[in-house]
C-alpha cells in the first residue's frame, strides 16, 4: 500500500517562518511572560503541530506531565533537547522508494492527534511552499521500525527520524539519519520555504541545509565520512 499524500499543512506548521527568522531579541515565554534567550525551550502542542516558546521553569513543569498545570498539561508536550546521529540505520533503496517521497529528505514522527486510540506515522517533506504530508502505510513503517529497533524508543510528537540522502550532488557524501526533537524539522521546513530560489532552490538554499546539517552533526558527536546503508 503506498503512502497518500494529503494537503500541504501551511496552518499546522505556521510559525515556521517567525521559527527560521527569530532573533531572540525580546523573546518572551509564551505561558508566562518572562524573558527567554535566544536559545530556548519548546513546548508543542500536538492537535495544532503549533510550537510554543518557553522558559526553563515553564519547560520543566512538561518534563514529567506531572499535571502541576491542571487540563494544560494534556494540550502541550515538551520538546526534548538530544540528537542521536543514528549510525547503523538500515533504509534501503526499496523502502524509501516504497514511501514515496518526492524529495530524498523527509523526517518521520507518530501524531497522537490521529482522533484514534494510537499514533499514526506520518511523513513530512520541505517544499517551498512548506511541509507536504503523507500518511504512511502502518505495515512499510513497521518493516523499517523492525530493522532498527531505536526507532522503537521515538517518543510520539515530540521527536522524529530525519532522513537526508541528497547526496554528493549536494554535498552529503553519505546518507544521514537522526533522531531528534520536532522544533529542528520545524526549523528544517522553515528554512527551505524562506531560502528557496528559482527551479532547484538557489547557492543561497544549499549553504543553509549544509550548515544546518553540520550544526546536527556537531550535537549529536557523529563521526563525519562514515557510510550508512
Amino acid at each position: 500500500m503506498a503512502a497518500e499524500p494529503i494537503q500541504t499543512s501551511l496552518n499546522a506548521f505556521g510559525s515556521l517562518q517567525r521559527f527560521v527568522r527569530r532573533t531572540g531579541s525580546g523573546e518572551r515565554c509564551e505561558l508566562c511572560g518572562a524573558g527567554v534567550a535566544a536559545e530556548h525551550e519548546h513546548l508543542i502542542e500536538p492537535d495544532k503541530r503549533r510550537l510554543v516558546c518557553v522558559c526553563q521553569a515553564c519547560a520543566i513543569l512538561f518534563g514529567g506531565q506531572s499535571g502541576h498545570l491542571g487540563s494544560v498539561t494534556g494540550r502541550y508536550k515538551r520538546v526534548p533537547s538530544r540528537i542521536r546521529f543514528l549510525r547503523g540505520f538500515r533504509l534501503t533503496d526499496a523502502h524509501w522508494d516504497s514511501l514515496l517521497v518526492p524529495i530524498n529528505m523527509a523526517f518521520f514522527f507518530a501524531s497522537s492527534a490521529s482522533g484514534s486510540a494510537s499514533s499514526k506515522m506520518i511523513a513530512v517533506y520541505p517544499s517551498p511552499a512548506g511541509a507536504t504530508e503523507s500518511l504512511l502505510p502502518l505495515e512499510t513503517w513497521d518493516q523499517i521500525a523492525a530493522e532498527n529497533p531505536e526507532l522503537q524508543t521515538m517518543e510520539a510528537d515530540v521527536e522524529a527520524l530525519l532522513v537526508n540522502r541528497l547526496g554528493a550532488g549536494r554535498g552529503f557524501p553519505v546518507n544521514q539519519y537522526f533522531l531528534l526533537p520536532i522544533d529542528q524539522c520545524f526549523k528544517l521546513v522553515g528554512l527551505v520555504r524562506t531560502n528557496w530560489r528559482g527551479l532547484s532552490g538557489g547557492t543561497e538554499l544549499w549553504w543553509e541545509l549544509e550548515r544546518f546539517f553540520a550544526a546536527l552533526n556537531a550535537r549529536a558527536g557523529s563521526a563525519a565520512g562514515q557510510h550508512h546503508a
